[in-house]
Order: structure tokens, then sequence, then C-alpha cells
């Protein structure tokens, strides 16, 4: 009885009209939708040269440690946990195109965050989130969601390197794009008929298939925790003189401030804790947000941040921490099943990553398409992150064209000074690149 008062008290359940089981069900629920990133986030870092089976244990404890600072802190039932755009970002672009080691890029996380952090408590947040325009902001979550379909696809095989065309249509006969197109199938049709853990659900489903057919292999279910050495305390800062360095920081600083900001409040908004049009609490919040991250950084994985399907807890009745309170518990107890994690090829976890891209192309309705100088500029940012295969590009572009658009329109009162700040530093970037080419 003591517990269960005491439980009551931390969180408010009375208040909330609510109870401890509606709250743990809501913790299941959105533990159940979310598992996929278990297996995703080892699997993408993984091209960086990560240890996957550490990744797997960075993931799960950053994702407890936020979860229940969430709960116990905030009093919110959000979840969270390393965010795949992000993620992406970090392994393709960072490591992959421009060079840098996996230890720079977890430092470039750990820098973004604790600028994050600063940005929050010092209540600046608001006001760059007030200057930038609401059609970029929602064109920023387009452009990811592009970004991540794009290497489902890529990854797969279902979308392959072309000599004459660039691109075209991989092999359908081969094993990885025939069954990624079988898991894409499997996770629609689950999805369309709402049923819990969708993406999880499919990805497994292609897994136990590749298995039978002798694609992939199987090395257990549960195993004791494998070591998070080859990945903890590794982040490397050491590059913050380089200034590609710092337009990585920004990048994941940028994508990072919107993404969490209105995840935060897209999900509030459904569970009904807005006040007036804002979250009570939130600074509290988005610090939580940005501490998991440098946490994360430093156990070694990609930026945590609250994720959208908090929001299939709250429909199930979670209205308190408790509820992330669960699912932090769940994903530590996720540390025991690293063989399974680590077994899951790639293109079982691709349809999760198309599936997770369409899910972010909602934003597209919050455009402005019928004013060309908010349209066009969105577009460009869009289009330019996956063409590109840069999230960096994409917003650049955006930045840059906007502010022009509205000058040479007559409509420059529609521009904030942060918009033409941020244009010139994206310009003076390009202008430094541009003479140290020339000299060397």
């Amino acid at each position: 009885m003591f517990f269960k008062n005491l439980i009551y008290n931390i969180f408010k359940l009375k208040e909330k009209n609510t109870t401890i089981a509606r709250e743990i069900l809501a913790g299941i629920t959105t533990f159940v939708t979310m598992a996929y990133v278990i297996f995703i986030n080892p699997a993408i870092l993984s091209k960086t040269g990560m240890d996957p089976s550490a990744v797997l244990i960075a993931t799960v404890i950053g994702s407890a440690f936020g979860c229940l600072l969430m709960g116990i802190l905030a009093n919110y039932p959000f979840a969270l946990a390393p965010g795949m755009g992000l993620t992406a970002y970090f392994a393709y672009i960072v490591v992959g195109q421009m060079g840098y080691s996996w230890q720079a890029a977890l430092g470039a996380v750990f820098m973004a965050a604790l600028i994050f952090l600063l940005l929050t408590i010092l209540k600046i947040r608001n006001l760059i989130i007030k200057g930038i325009p609401e059609s970029l902001k929602s064109s920023i979550s387009v452009g990811i969601g592009l970004f991540i379909s794009f290497i489902g696809l890529k990854e797969s095989g279902i979308i392959v390197s072309n000599s004459s065309t660039f691109l075209s249509l991989g092999d359908m006969t081969n094993t990885s794009p025939l069954l990624a197109i079988v898991g894409l199938v499997v996770i629609a049709i689950l999805r369309s008929r709402d049923v819990k853990g969708a993406i999880l659900i499919g990805v497994v489903f292609v897994w136990v298939i590749s298995i039978i057919l002798g694609v992939s292999q199987f090395n257990g279910f549960i195993s004791k925790p494998p070591s998070i050495e080859p990945v903890f305390l590794k982040l490397d800062i050491l590059n913050i003189l380089d200034i590609s360095y710092l337009s990585v920081i920004f990048v994941i600083l940028f994508v990072a401030l919107f993404d969490a900001t209105g995840t935060f409040l897209g999900v509030s908004k459904l569970g009904g804790f807005l006040v007036n049009g804002e979250l009570p609490r939130m600074t509290r919040a988005l610090s939580i947000d940005a501490v998991s991250t440098m946490f994360g950084a430093a156990l070694g994985t990609s930026p945590v941040t609250v994720y959208v399907e908090s929001s299939s807890g709250i429909l199930a009745g979670g209205k308190t921490g408790l509820t992330s309170v669960v699912v932090g518990i769940l994903f530590l107890l996720s540390i025991f099943i690293a063989p399974i994690a680590t077994s899951i090829p790639i293109f079982a976890v691709s349809p999760a990553l198309i599936i997770i891209g369409s899910y972010m192309m909602s934003s597209v309705r919050d455009i402005n398409w019928s004013d060309f100088t908010e349209a066009l500029p969105s577009f460009l940012l869009i289009v330019f992150m996956p063409f590109t295969f840069s999230i960096a590009n994409g917003i650049v572009i955006g930045v840059i064209v906007y502010p022009i658009l509205k000058l040479f329109t007559g409509k420059i009162q529609e521009t904030t000074p942060l918009m033409w700040i941020l244009m010139l530093l994206f310009l003076l970037k390009f202008f430094y690149e541009g003479i140290i080419k020339w000299i060397l």
C-alpha cells in the first residue's frame, strides 16, 4: 500500500485521473511501437565501424536514461531514444561522406547537445524557433523523411546506382530487395489495421524468413549483456576549430532543436497537455532531451530525442511520467537481447526506414504552397536532402533562398533578422571553403 501511494503521489495519478494499471499498459504500448530502434540503430551505426553489440547497449541505456528522467522530473508520458534522422546523418554523412571518425561524430553530438541545453536554459530557444518560418520548419521534417526513406531503398537494393541514369530500380529477383518489399507490405498492412508494433513485427518477420532461406544467421535470443567498452567515452571534440566540423555541430543542433520542439508540441496537443498553446514545464522537458543526448554521446550513440511513437501510449491512456518510466524499464531489460539485434540484416531494417520516412511526410501539408516565396525555398530544402544525400545541404539551400526571394518580391517584412544572419553565415561558409580549395 505504501509503495502504491508513493507512486500515486510522485506522478500525481489522481489529479490526472489515471491508474497504475493504465499507465503500465500505456508504457508497454509505447515501447512495442518504438522498440525497432533497438535493432535499427546498431544496424545503421555499424556502418561507421562502431561495434553493433556495444551500440545496442548504448542505445538501450541512453533511451532508458531519457525515459526515466522525463517520467520522474517532467512527469510527461514522452519516451526518448536515438532519432533515426540524425542517426542517418551521423552514419552516412558525417562519417561516410565527410570522412570524420565516428568518435569525432560523437563529439559533435555532445557539443550540439550542450549548446542546445544552454539555449534552452537561457530561453534563447524560443527566439530561434520564432525566427524560423513555419514553412521551413515543416519542410525540414519532410526532407528528412525522404532522406531516411531513400537510405532504406538504397540499403535494401531496391534502388541502385546506374551509370546512364544515375539511379535505377535494382534487380528485384535478388533476395535483399525482394525480402525488403515483403517487409514493406507486411508493415503497411499491419499499420493500416492499427496493429501495435507493426514496424517491429515487420522487421522480425523478414529476419525470420531470411534465416529460413539461409541468407542470414541466428545468433540466439538472450545472452549476457555485451561490453559497452568499444564505444563508451570514445567521443572526440578536438576538431572544434575545423569549420566543416562546426557546420556538423550546427546541423545536429538545428535539426534537434526543431525536431524535438515540434514532436513535443505535436504529442502534447494529442494528449491535451497544452495550456494556452504552451506546454507547461517545456524548458524542463527540452533540457532533459539535451542532457539525454549528451549522456547518449558519452555512452556511444547518436542523438537521443523524444519519439512521436509516444502518441501510441497516450492514445492507450498514458497521462503521466509513469508511462515513460515503464518504457525506460523495458529498455533496460533489452540489454539481454543483443544476439537478436546483431543478427538482423540491413535489408530487414530497410522497410522500417521507408515507413518511418513516410510518417514524417505529413508535415508537407503545413507548408504554404500558395505563396511561391514560401513554396520554392521549402521545395528546394526538401529535394536537396535526398538528392545531395545531405540534411545539411537541404537546410542551407532553403535558408539562403528564402530571404533572397522575400527581398526581391517586396516581402522583406516577412523575414526575421535571424534568417539574414543564418543566410550570411552559410554564404560565408561557402565562400571560405571556395577560397581554401582555390588556394590548395
